[in-house]
């Protein structure tokens, strides 16, 4: 079920600010959707995820993991954001940072695509924002992908012969691993190899 309240209530939010599930609330062009707080299956691969990407990526080159940050249009705050489940941010992009939100795009989006969630109806407003890459990696399935900005639309990523996605924006590579569990390594090396979430 979808509900989105384009004549927003001055008091609506209330009870959801108060009962702390109001942060993943996004604003789509001045209409508020209130998705439901992610599941603990959801919650948990998603502090791996970070958690790996902290270690491997993030601190080798200085650069910043976020989750659940406001990703706004130039100008667009605060009646048109969106809020992915993870932003990946490189030194030469910390001048998006307005600490609420962000203002323009980051160097990578990850979304954990939940069953019925908005995951695909955010790519052509992430694409018109220019983040050149954004992962989607479903949740039960652990099914990644990866999309690349080409032309103002994003293409999906080929398979590599080997079985693994290339993410060219990182130097990281994504597969399928068993047990519903997502395979990531640095490229070819499998020293830094988990499959995740971590049991």
């Amino acid at each position: 079920m979808k509900a989105v309240m384009p004549d927003q209530l001055p008091e609506a939010p209330a009870p959801r600010r108060q009962a702390g599930i109001d942060k993943w609330d996004e604003m789509w062009n001045g209409v508020l959707h209130m998705p439901p707080m992610p599941n603990r299956a959801h919650q948990n691969f998603e502090f791996d995820l970070e958690a790996y990407l902290r270690k491997h990526w993030a601190r080798p080159l200085g650069a910043k993991v976020y989750h659940g940050i406001n990703i706004a249009l130039p100008d667009g705050w605060p009646t048109d954001y969106r809020i992915p489940d993870l932003v990946l941010l490189t030194p030469d992009r910390f001048h998006i940072d307005r600490n609420e939100y962000f203002e323009g795009p980051p160097n990578l989006l990850i979304e954990i695509h939940s069953p019925g969630d908005e995951t695909y109806e955010k790519l052509t407003w992430y694409a018109a924002l220019g983040v050149p890459e954004v992962w989607v990696i479903h949740r039960d399935t652990k099914k990644p992908e990866i999309h690349l900005l080409r032309r103002g639309r994003y293409r999906k990523q080929r398979v590599l012969a080997s079985g693994w996605l290339r993410s060219p924006g990182t130097g990281i590579e994504l597969r399928r691993a068993k047990g519903n569990k997502l395979g990531i390594r640095l490229t070819g090396d499998d020293t830094t190899r988990e499959d995740l979430p971590i049991d």
